[in-house]
């Protein structure tokens, strides 16, 4: 079996698993796609044997859907909203037809360097392990490719973005990416995972709906 869940803010993909595990009596629960705990949006989430070995299969270089708010004019050590602020530029407020023109840039294949607070592993370690130990990290760029970018709203420093990206991109590497090259900073202050693949988060359901069915 597999389900579609709708993760709220504030909790891990982790404790999505935890709490279907406890609705379905079933240990072996896995999910494709880890969502960070500020994000929402799609899980895909496989219970039982077969299902959580065809999680990797199911959902490999799938084109994901997200909608970020992007907080333009400081950089994060985390480059979200959970780091510490490490840049700031309150001068340089982009205008709409430079905004336009710089995301328009970003379709297509590109050399994205992903943030140091990431699960990657670096001597069998993961990256955020030892960037909170103090760590310098070098992380290598990886290719990605962003099939559509557009722009939602712009008030700044808010901007509101849609976009659909290949598997592995990080929406706060991007996030960071517009803003330096906007000629200022950028982090990811929200994200929601509206899509993976063929699947979609409208059809996901809300994970206190879950919880409800367990009490």
């Amino acid at each position: 079996m597999f389900l579609l869940i709708d993760k709220p803010k504030g909790i891990t993909s982790h404790d999505v698993i935890d709490v279907v595990r406890r609705v379905t009596g079933e240990r072996r629960v896995g999910h494709a796609g880890t969502l960070d705990p500020n994000a929402t949006g799609l899980l895909v989430v496989g219970v039982g044997r077969d299902e959580t070995k065809n999680l990797g299969s199911l959902t490999k270089d799938t084109k994901k859907t997200y909608e970020a708010e992007i907080y333009l004019g400081e950089e994060r050590d985390t480059d979200d909203i959970e780091g510490k602020i490490i840049k700031s530029n309150n001068i340089t407020q982009p205008s709409l037809n430079t905004l336009k023109r710089v995301i328009k840039g970003f379709i297509g294949k590109q050399e994205q360097i992903p943030p140091v607070y990431s699960a990657i592993k670096l001597g069998g370690r993961k990256a955020y392990e030892l960037a909170r130990r103090g760590d310098k990290l070098n992380l290598k760029a990886r290719e990605t490719t962003v099939y559509s970018i557009k722009l939602v709203n712009y008030q700044y420093p808010i901007l509101e973005i849609t976009c659909r990206v290949s598997s592995g991109t990080y929406i706060r590497s991007l996030a960071r990416d517009i803003g330096r090259r906007l000629g200022t900073y950028g982090y990811l202050k929200n994200l929601r995972r509206t899509g993976i693949g063929k699947f979609s988060v409208e059809k996901a359901l809300p994970l206190p709906q879950l919880q409800q069915m367990h009490s």
